[in-house]
């Protein structure tokens, strides 16, 4: 057993050997083969971009269609490799082919172009306030001590010339001394020829002290210790700083009284709606609960500035409130009075606006989908006025806009002269200028984000420069 134990490793080593051999050949057949295919298929691959160069002059992104070189290249928004652009006519108007079942999943409805009445009434909201050419400050022009309180709380109605607080100021106490002084004296004068009396009486009624007051003084012939100021005006007192004992000065403010028979509402109308809204225009304000009533002011001022939360103008409107029904701070329902006009209209969500361009899809003979740029005017509520691009009677596409845009984009390739840039692939741009902030309640439909000399209603949300995703 010992002596074929060498023998048979022996054989067994050159049957490894033979078997080597005879797999080595195909092995090596095997891999020129891979190589071969490999290589075919990279000169297929690249007989094909040239034959797509060759029919396409333009390179664009596939997820960027404003992206477009005259070479093959890479994305600088997001990485990709540019694919040849198909060879359109840039006159062609990209068509939709969206069947019924399609049409019902994207909720899409066709409305027609017509005349209807254009720029009817603008209806808004508005915060009533007090009319503040009608609120007086009660002040002094000396220094006093307060020593009784009439109008002892806020909310108080009070009457004009009604006394609203006690004062005692020793500086009035000496101006009367010296009235009745003046008095005692006669008619004497000082040099100048100024009438003693005639000046002490014109000192009290510079300091306020009524004509009353000084004909009680005249009749008593005793200063008075303490004197009253009383109402300029019928109102209601809406804030009150004097308290009992306490030090005045020229400067504080001791009442503010307002009369309540004029109000002033504050209503918030669109960026939009401004070219119909004029100084002395109509406007009716009614309250929520309580329609029957009704209140018919003018507007009389137009605020200078834009809110830049809301995006909206205020406006100012007076109303007459003799009876005080209305109060500050109420919240109104305003309707402005707008001569209306015959025009040709359009639902403002049949409309894509990309900040350059106004889009809308029209529904040709055959039932395709054609985008069409269109011109509009001033719109009114949920209508826009078309000026051109549209005619009566024709069928446009209303929901779903942008989602048909996209669409047609995909099936077409589509990309004009207007969406076309030429950006350096090292130094990609992106102009953001249209980025804006809105509020609730504002029209936000043409709030979208834009690249650099292009038209995107179907793109609107891009990465940072040379950013990838």
């Amino acid at each position: 057993m010992s002596e074929q134990s060498p023998h048979n490793k022996a054989i067994r080593a050159r049957t490894v050997m033979m078997g080597l051999l005879l797999l080595l050949p195909s092995l090596c057949a095997l891999w020129l083969y891979r190589e071969l295919s490999a290589l075919q298929t990279k000169r297929t691959s690249s007989s094909t971009m040239k034959g797509d160069a060759q029919q396409a002059e333009l390179w664009t992104c596939p997820m960027h269609l404003q992206y477009v070189l005259d070479h093959f290249g890479t994305c600088p928004i997001c990485g990709m490799d540019l694919v040849p652009q198909k060879s359109l006519k840039k006159t062609e108007t990209p068509s939709l082919h969206i069947d019924s079942g399609q049409q019902k999943l994207l909720g899409l409805r066709f409305v027609s172009v017509q005349r209807a009445p254009f720029g009817q009434a603008i209806r808004t909201t508005g915060r009533l306030a007090y009319d503040e050419t009608l609120v007086h400050h009660i002040h002094t022009k000396y220094e006093a001590y307060v020593e009784h309180l009439f109008a002892n709380y806020v909310g108080k109605a009070v009457k004009k010339g009604e006394p609203l607080v006690s004062l005692y100021s020793p500086e009035l106490y000496s101006a009367e001394q010296e009235y009745l002084i003046a008095q005692k004296a006669g008619t004497a004068t000082v040099h100048g020829g100024i009438n003693l009396v005639d000046a002490a009486r014109e000192k009290l009624l510079l300091w306020n002290l009524s004509p009353q007051d000084i004909a009680t003084l005249e009749r008593s012939g005793r200063a008075s210790r303490t004197f009253n100021l009383y109402a300029p005006i019928a109102g209601y007192v809406i804030a009150k700083t004097a308290v009992h004992g306490m030090r005045i000065k020229p400067e504080d403010s001791l009442f503010d009284i307002v009369d309540l028979s004029r109000m002033w509402v504050l209503a918030d109308v669109y960026e939009y709606e401004l070219p119909r809204v004029k100084l002395g225009q109509t406007a009716t304000v009614t309250l929520p609960y309580w329609p029957d009533r009704k209140w018919q002011g003018t507007i009389s001022f137009i605020f200078p500035s834009v809110d830049p939360k809301t995006r909206t103008v205020r406006v100012r409107i007076e109303v007459h409130n003799p009876s005080s029904d209305l109060k500050a701070d109420m919240f109104a329902d305003v309707e402005l009075k707008v001569e209306s006009r015959e025009a040709l209209v359009i639902p403002d969500d049949a409309v894509i606006e990309t900040g350059r361009r106004k889009l809308v899809f029209v529904k040709d003979a055959e039932g395709s989908l054609q985008q069409r740029e269109i011109v509009t005017a001033e719109r009114s509520g949920h209508l826009f006025e078309v000026r051109s691009g549209l005619q009566e009677g024709e069928l446009v596409a209303q929901g779903s806009s942008f989602l048909l845009d996209s669409e047609a984009r995909l099936q077409s390739g589509f990309l004009d002269e207007k969406a076309a840039v030429d950006l350096d692939p090292a130094q990609p741009q992106t102009d953001h200028s249209a980025h804006m902030n809105h509020g609730s309640g504002a029209d936000h439909s043409a709030h979208m984000n834009h690249g650099s000399g292009a038209d995107h209603s179907a793109h609107k949300h891009h990465d940072a420069q040379g950013q990838t995703p």
